[in-house]
């Protein structure tokens, strides 16, 4: 593949042909920061792990630059920083057992920029060499800018795919805002009870996130398990890990629908619901 970004880095753990390892991956997850893949798509490398019929492969877009930083990493300038976060993403791929582990290296400007069209085309020329099933990226309702710019490119690219290529299931998840607010019927529920220690292995590489100011390990692993007793009020607790996603996969199965509205239109069922209680109980119209 010929990528945009000149540090841009394609690393296979099991050392296959590039190629070959790129063919295989069966669930494609594709987020914005190193560690992302770890907290939202947990459910796609767990389908993968330890199998070899099915193959996660993961994509990071941006360089890590921005990465806050404190304690022993107070000092890190962007540079060193940046190559401790590549080093901490591999290593979630060799533990996780990832088919190929994708940084594309962008700035987060980039990301960001309506007018920068560089990594939808990388995503296109990634998705194209791998034709995933399963596609897991952020939620089009994160409250990160730098997420949003991940979702939207990665849409863009599978909406120019050959509609047969197209991935059969897209995902979005749960980062910088939770989806407990998605009607019941419209959650995706992925289960990933009863491997909390391969978890904690994934969440727990990013010391430079946990040591640098940020428990994301503990607050994933929380989210989870609130999803998993929160969710359901009238019945005991069918899982204890537990995240939810939203169904994008009409998105890219129809180039048509527009994704503000797409997105919009849930949240307006989701208020819609909201009224309804409080105006039954208020007796009010």
């Amino acid at each position: 593949m010929n990528l945009h970004r000149l540090n841009a880095a394609i690393f296979i753990p099991d050392t296959k042909p590039q190629a070959e390892a790129l063919r295989r991956v069966t669930h494609l997850g594709i987020g914005a920061h190193q560690d992302d893949l770890e907290f939202m798509a947990f459910h796609g490398i767990l389908e993968c792990f330890a199998r070899d019929d099915r193959w996660f492969g993961g994509v990071t877009c941006t360089d890590g630059a921005g990465s806050s930083r404190s304690g022993s990493y107070a000092d890190f300038t962007d540079a060193e920083m940046m190559a401790i976060r590549r080093q901490e993403q591999d290593t979630a791929a060799l533990i996780g057992g990832y088919g190929a582990m994708i940084q594309l290296d962008y700035p987060s400007s980039a990301v960001k920029s309506p007018d920068d069209a560089r990594l939808k085309e990388d995503l296109l020329a990634i998705l194209t060499a791998t034709l995933p099933e399963t596609v897991y990226t952020h939620n089009p309702a994160d409250k990160h800018d730098t997420h949003i710019g991940v979702t939207i490119a990665a849409l863009q690219a599978m909406r120019e795919l050959r509609k047969d290529q197209r991935p059969k299931k897209v995902i979005g998840c749960e980062v910088w805002r939770a989806l407990d607010w998605l009607p019941d019927e419209e959650k995706v529920l992925m289960n990933v009870s009863g491997r909390d220690k391969l978890a904690a292995a994934l969440n727990g590489v990013f010391d430079s996130q946990i040591a640098g100011g940020k428990r994301y390990d503990l607050a994933t692993l929380g989210r989870r398990s609130a999803n998993a007793t929160f969710f359901d009020s009238h019945s005991t607790d069918a899982s204890d890990q537990l995240i939810f996603g939203i169904d994008l996969t009409p998105l890219v199965a129809d180039n048509s629908k527009d994704i503000a509205a797409f997105v919009c239109d849930t949240i307006d069922r989701f208020h819609a619901d909201v009224r309804r209680k409080l105006t039954q109980k208020l007796g009010t119209p």
